[in-house]
């Protein structure tokens, strides 16, 4: 199963069972495991737990969990439909905090909602189901567009260094900041990854180590303190990192030490890419001060993976899943609209005009 697993969505919707499927990520490596949900409280839980993560999979997820609520709402009476599509909304929106993804999907489904008003709630419930699947349609698109456009900033051979995971574990198939290695591998290019572990959870070594791994990509695995190192070497050409949120300025934020990475980078010259979809670009926070920051459990630090405590009982516990990474460290921010470089108060926002072309080539 492992070395077929990036032939599987990692997000589908199983209409036969009224069901969300997703591979449950907090058993990889050593499993691959897939779930199938159908109550509310099991996808909250899959959200917040990790079972289903990275900013893509988990805006596909939740727009199909509102639309599996909304289909199993018994009423014909629009304002109380409307109501009950509100709460599960609402439910839903309070799994993750940073993740701008989540609210962005939501927000589109309760649009159909409410910009069908006058329709019957039969009418509604089929338009949901269409929104669902086409906002999990768009992601496989926008992240194969993201990659032909990050694919164009590196040469066959070149040393890629990630942190977290953003390949297709992250979203339904290619991901972000692995989508241009895995296009490549495709049209025969051949790139040396160096993945960092990603503390606390492991998220490097977990599973980009094992997706890279299923399709035979040289991947090294390093410590997140190792970065310098690497790079100090030369061994690094560019840094690919997904993000959960970008702000209207070019500040990023995603999975915690990004930021660390971004300074190394800089330090030694080496270009720091953010693959992000338009999605995740957040307009109205003007800067990465004004993202919330989800702090996680401390026994994520001092217990998860290993056979015994390895901290002190009591000892006090700084767990922030995310930091920001100013937008001064940023080379690019690469949607799949183009590529979008500094100013960024100037260039992220033409990437939501109106043309539907291509920008910042």
């Amino acid at each position: 199963m492992a070395d077929n697993i990036l032939g599987f969505d990692t997000v589908a919707i199983d209409e036969e069972n009224r069901a969300l499927v997703i591979i449950d990520q907090t058993k990889l490596p050593g499993r691959v495991e897939f779930l199938s949900l159908t109550k509310q409280e099991d996808i909250h839980r899959a959200i917040r737990s990790l079972q289903v993560r990275g900013a893509p999979a988990i805006g596909v997820a939740a727009a199909a969990g509102v639309y599996l609520a909304a289909l199993g709402t018994d009423c014909a009476d629009y304002d109380t439909f409307l109501a009950k599509f509100r709460e599960s909304k609402e439910y839903l929106a309070a799994s993750r905090p940073t993740a701008v993804n989540l609210f962005w999907a939501l927000d589109r489904m309760e649009r159909v909602v409410t910009d069908n008003s006058g329709a019957d709630v039969a009418e509604i419930k089929r338009l949901l189901r269409l929104e669902a699947l086409a906002i999990r349609g768009a992601d496989r698109a926008v992240c194969r567009a993201i990659g032909e456009y990050a694919l164009s900033l590196i040469r066959d051979g070149d040393g890629i260094l990630t942190h977290c995971n953003a390949g297709q574990l992250a979203a339904v198939r290619y991901g972000t900041a692995l989508a241009p290695i895995y296009i490549g591998l495709e049209r025969g290019l051949r790139f040396r990854v160096y993945a960092d572990e990603t503390r606390p959870l492991l998220q490097g070594a977990r599973l980009t180590c094992f997706e890279l791994a299923a399709l035979g990509v040289e991947t090294t695995l390093i410590c997140d303190g190792m970065a310098s190192s690497v790079m100090q070497k030369g061994l690094v050409d560019a840094v690919f990192v997904g993000c959960d949120r970008v702000a209207a300025n070019g500040d990023v934020c995603n999975k915690i030490g990004t930021s660390g990475a971004a300074i190394i980078a800089r330090h030694y010259g080496v270009p720091f890419y953010v693959c992000a979809p338009t999605s995740t670009i957040d307009m109205s926070s003007g800067s990465g001060a004004d993202i919330p920051i989800e702090e996680r459990p401390p026994d994520e630090v001092t217990e998860m993976w290993y056979r015994e405590r390895m901290a002190p009982e009591g000892i006090g516990v700084y767990n922030p899943a995310f930091d920001v990474t100013e937008n001064g460290l940023v080379t690019a921010v690469i949607t799949e609209r183009g590529i979008a470089r500094p100013p960024y108060s100037d260039t992220l926002r033409r990437i939501f005009s109106d043309s539907g072309a291509p920008v910042f080539l």
